[in-house]
């Protein structure tokens, strides 16, 4: 008996890897961290744009402190990487939209119906039948197609945004990416897309979303980055107002909003309505930049492989007014992630970790217009593309409540996840998994197109506990109220605490994965580990 007892406990312990992980110790109050944010998200900022004076400032401010704690440049042009992009701006008074039903015009009211996304290269004109197609998937890893035996040829899709139950979180948020979605319109022919928001999960109403319908969108110059070529339509359609476009179907948006909201199977089937519209786009080409550094490594042979820390540094800019405030500050979005990497390279002055692997810091532009400027980086790095062993992104983690769970988004994905879990709890901090898959989090950072080159990667933040009513609601009254908001500035209440604990989690898994004999690896079980082995790894 004592001998199965031995070989059972011997093989548990074969069965979690070892990682070896730094004693666990406190090395950050939240006020040093507070005190960056404080820069960074002050009106005199002009809430960082890209390409805006502000974001300048921002950065400069960044690269004094980054300077000051002894790290090394490591972009092209110093510590900067620039980037070019164009920038495209709806013009509405000469623009319009419109149901066309039974030969009759029904105009709709841009801001309050729908609104443009200038995100694609719009066409000046498109009129065109619409078909619904649920929620718009082709996922061939689960032989799920939204869009099979239909003829979308010349056609408009109706997607509702969403996915059905089982589909895991990930894998439907990768093809819910703008650029994986559009290559399977593209090969059925449809010209366009009007996207149906799923009124469960929307991060913000109406009225804000469309409030900002008409500052401008950004695209990388180099044609090279266009994923959505030859997509001459995107609308964003109010879900208040879509019953008109199932009116005469047979089918109720109700009723597919119930559905989705359960995330069952939705029907697909040709509206009885077709879309009209003019689309008068203004362009200007710009620049902006990355902001890179690194912290050698003391290892002769692993000093040449990274660990990544990425934050985007960009936010919305000045903007239409709320509550009479126009500059959109962004202390949670992204000044909070900055921060962090900001006072994680001065702790490592102060106390110096003896790191195998070098660390490369990555500020990005642009992520707010799309995860640009880390799709701009990943695809031109100033280092070795297969150096980069992990990526940890740091993306309004929210310290908002005491930290008591932790959510890592991609915690299942790569050994990443199972570094960060061990740190984690060596801080006596659960750690969960995405809580909410519907917000497709996942794709909606930096760490994606590090995934997308093949690099593990995850994000984290400060999590609610999925018992908690109270707990949800209070990220739910932050998402409505602060989200893409003037009111994410300085005045808003947060817990210090748990912004030092997150970041002592974040420099544990930096020295975690910086002194592992091996890097980390993606599981075998998942989808992304594909990238890594186009990448040739």
């Amino acid at each position: 008996m004592l001998k199965k007892l031995l070989l059972l406990f011997v093989i548990s312990l074969m069965a979690v890897p070892a990682y070896t992980q730094p004693p666990t110790q406190n090395y950050f109050d939240g006020k040093t961290w507070w005190e960056h944010v404080k820069v960074l998200a002050d009106d005199n900022m002009e809430g960082r744009e890209t390409g805006s004076d502000g974001l300048r400032k921002a950065e400069a401010y960044i690269v004094d402190q980054l300077k000051q704690a002894g790290l090394q440049s490591a972009g092209t042009n110093g510590y900067y990487q620039p980037v070019k992009f164009q920038s495209r701006q709806i013009i509405e008074k000469n623009s319009s939209a419109a149901l066309i039903r039974n030969g009759k015009v029904e105009p709709l009211t841009l801001g309050e119906d729908a609104f443009f996304s200038t995100r694609v290269d719009l066409a000046p004109q498109v009129e065109a039948p619409l078909v619904f197609v649920g929620y718009g998937l082709s996922i061939p890893e689960k032989n799920y197609d939204d869009l099979a035996g239909l003829n979308l040829k010349g056609k408009v899709a109706v997607v509702f945004s969403g996915f059905p139950a089982d589909i895991p979180g990930p894998l439907a948020s990768h093809y819910q990416s703008a650029a994986e979605r559009w290559k399977a319109f593209l090969k059925a022919g449809a010209v366009g897309i009007i996207t149906l928001p799923n009124p469960t999960v929307m991060d913000i109403p109406w009225s804000r979303m469309s409030v900002n319908r008409a500052h401008p969108s950004m695209v990388l110059a180099d044609p090279k980055f266009d994923e959505t070529a030859g997509e001459k339509l995107a609308l964003v359609f109010n879900p208040a107002k879509a019953e008109q476009l199932f009116e005469g179907s047979g089918h109720t948006f109700k009723e597919i909003a119930d559905l989705g909201k359960e995330r069952k199977p939705l029907p697909h089937f040709p509206l009885t309505v077709s879309i009209k519209t003019t689309a008068k786009v203004e362009k200007q080409n710009l620049e902006s930049a990355n902001v890179i550094a690194k912290l050698p490594g003391t290892d002769s042979k692993l000093k040449n492989e990274y660990v990544v820390l990425s934050a985007h540094i960009d936010h919305i800019g000045i903007g239409e007014p709320v509550n009479g405030d126009r500059i959109y500050n962004g202390a949670m979005d992204n000044g909070s992630g900055s921060a962090v990497l900001l006072d994680i390279s001065s702790s490592l002055k102060k106390s110096p970790e003896k790191l195998k692997r070098s660390i490369l810091f990555v500020f990005v532009t642009g992520e707010e217009k799309g995860l640009l400027g880390s799709k701009y980086f990943t695809a031109n790095p100033t280092v070795d593309q297969k150096s980069m062993v992990a990526d940890i992104n740091i993306d309004m983690f929210l310290p908002i409540i005491p930290l008591k769970v932790l959510t890592v988004y991609g915690l299942a994905e790569s050994d990443l996840g199972n570094m960060a879990r061990g740190v984690a709890q060596s801080h006596g901090i659960n750690v969960q998994p995405d809580p909410e898959p519907l917000r497709n989090v996942f794709i909606r950072s930096d760490q994606y197109n590090f995934i997308r080159r093949g690099i593990p990667a995850l994000a984290m933040g400060v999590g609610f506990d999925p018992g908690s009513p109270d707990q949800k609601k209070i990220f739910k009254d932050w998402l409505t109220q602060r989200y893409h908001a003037p009111s994410d500035d300085l005045n808003q209440p947060v817990e210090l605490s748990a912004a030092a604990q997150y970041e002592d989690i974040i420099r544990g898994l930096m020295i975690t994965v910086a002194n592992n004999a091996q890097r980390p690896q993606w599981k075998s079980d998942s989808f992304f580990r594909r990238y890594a082995q186009s990448a040739g790894e």
